[in-house]
C-alpha cells in the first residue's frame, strides 16, 4: 500500500505522487528506447529523437538532454561535419542531392540537415527541402531532415548541433548542414561544423558584392555551382574573380588555404574533385591537429550560446521582471528613457529575483 493511504493523508497526494513515478518511469523508457534504436541506427529512431530535442516542452527539453548525454558517448568514428551556404537559387538543394548520391555510392551513410527559415509573423516553415531531394530521402543509408530555424540567427536552429550528434550516434559518418541563405548572421553555422563550403553562381560580379566579407572570409571551400553549357566560360571567369578575392583575405586555417572549384550539380561535373578537396581538407585538418582542437571550440561557444538562451528564457518566465519590463517597454517607446538604460533595470531586477 502507498505510504500516503497508510499513514491516512488522502488519496489526492497518493495520486500525485504515482503519477509523478509513473511520467518518470515512462521518460527513462522513452529515453531507453530511442538510444537503443539510435545505437542500432534505426531512423525513425532518430526522426523520433530530433523531433524531442526541437520540441520547445519543458518536459520534453529534459528528456532531450539526457538522450544527447547518452547518445554522445556511443562511440562512432570521427564524422564530416559540413556547413553549406549560398545565396538563394544557387542550387543548394539540388547540390547536396548530387554529392550525397556519390557519397552513397562511395559507401557513406549522409545525414542532411537542412534549416528552413521561419516567418516571422507566423512562425510557420515551409519545409520544402525533402521534397527539393527526394532520391536522397528514399535512400536507405540516407537521412534528410528539414527543420525550421524559428527565428534564429546564423541560418541554423538552434538546436541544429544536437541534432549533428544524434544523426553521428545513429551512425552517420557525413553530416551535411545547409543553411537558409547568406545573411549578416549566416557566420554561426561555421561554429557548428568542421568545414564550411560556400556555393556560388557564374556570372558573380554581382553576386560577389552581395556576399558578405565575412561569410567569404569564413569559406574553407567556394564551389561555383551550375558550371556547364553556356555558363561554362562565365563560371571560369567568375573562379578567377573569387580566387583574387581570397588572395586579399587571411586564411583562418594553419593549414589549409580555401580552394575555388567549378561543379555542375546538375550533370556532376566535378563534384568528384568536389569531394577529394574536401577529404584533402580533412587530412590537412588532422595531420596539423587543428580537428581536435576545432571540435572541443565548437563545443564552448555552443555551450554559451545555450547559457544565452536559457537565461534570456527564464528572464522572460520571471514575473517580477516581466512586470516591470512592461512599464519600462512603454518608457522606451515614448522617448522617456533610453533603451540601454531600460535593458539594464530590467536585468537588475531579474538577478534580484532570480
Amino acid at each position: 500500500m502507498c505510504a500516503f493511504v497508510a499513514s491516512g493523508r488522502g488519496l489526492t497526494p497518493c495520486i500525485e505522487f504515482c503519477m509523478g513515478q509513473t511520467r518518470h518511469s515512462s521518460s527513462l523508457r522513452t529515453v531507453e528506447a530511442l538510444v537503443a534504436g539510435i545505437r542500432q541506427g534505426d531512423r525513425a529512431s532518430l526522426a523520433r529523437g530530433i523531433t524531442l530535442v526541437e520540441s520547445t516542452r519543458s518536459d520534453h527539453q529534459q528528456e532531450a538532454r539526457k538522450l544527447v548525454s547518452e547518445c554522445i558517448k556511443i562511440p562512432r568514428p570521427c564524422s564530416l561535419r559540413i556547413g553549406l551556404t549560398g545565396t538563394p537559387g544557387v542550387g543548394k538543394s539540388t547540390f547536396i542531392e548530387s554529392l550525397g548520391m556519390r557519397l552513397l555510392q562511395k559507401g557513406h551513410r549522409v545525414s542532411v540537415l537542412a534549416v528552413d527559415p521561419s516567418s516571422t509573423r507566423s512562425g510557420g516553415s515551409i519545409l520544402g527541402d525533402k521534397t527539393r531531394m527526394q532520391e536522397l530521402s528514399a535512400a536507405s543509408n540516407a537521412y534528410v531532415r528539414p527543420s525550421p530555424n524559428r527565428g534564429s540567427l546564423g541560418g541554423v536552429a538552434r538546436n541544429t548541433l544536437d541534432s549533428i550528434i544524434l544523426t553521428e550516434a545513429c551512425g552517420f559518418d557525413v553530416c551535411l548542414v545547409e543553411t537558409v541563405g547568406v545573411g549578416q548572421s549566416e557566420t554561426m553555422v561555421s561554429d557548428m561544423v568542421d568545414m564550411f563550403v560556400l556555393l556560388m553562381q557564374p556570372g558573380s560580379g554581382d553576386e560577389l558584392q552581395g556576399v558578405k566579407r565575412g561569410i567569404m572570409e569564413l569559406a574553407d571551400l567556394v564551389v561555383v555551382n551550375k558550371a556547364d553549357g553556356a555558363m561554362e566560360l562565365a563560371a571560369k571567369l567568375t573562379r578567377s574573380e573569387i580566387v583574387n578575392a581570397l588572395h586579399l583575405m587571411i586564411p583562418r586555417r594553419e593549414s589549409w588555404s580555401p580552394k575555388v572549384v567549378r561543379a555542375s550539380a546538375a550533370t556532376g561535373y566535378n563534384l568528384d574533385r568536389v569531394w577529394s578537396t574536401v577529404l584533402h581538407y580533412f587530412d590537412k585538418l588532422e595531420k596539423s591537429g587543428e580537428w581536435d582542437a576545432l571540435r572541443a571550440d565548437q563545443r564552448r561557444k555552443w555551450m554559451w550560446r545555450e547559457v544565452s538562451h536559457l537565461l534570456l528564457a527564464r528572464l522572460d518566465r520571471n514575473p517580477a521582471s516581466h512586470k516591470i519590463a512592461q512599464l519600462l517597454e512603454a518608457d522606451v517607446l515614448n522617448g522617456s528613457i533610453p533603451p540601454g538604460v531600460a535593458a539594464e533595470q530590467i536585468v537588475s531586477k531579474f538577478l534580484s529575483n532570480p
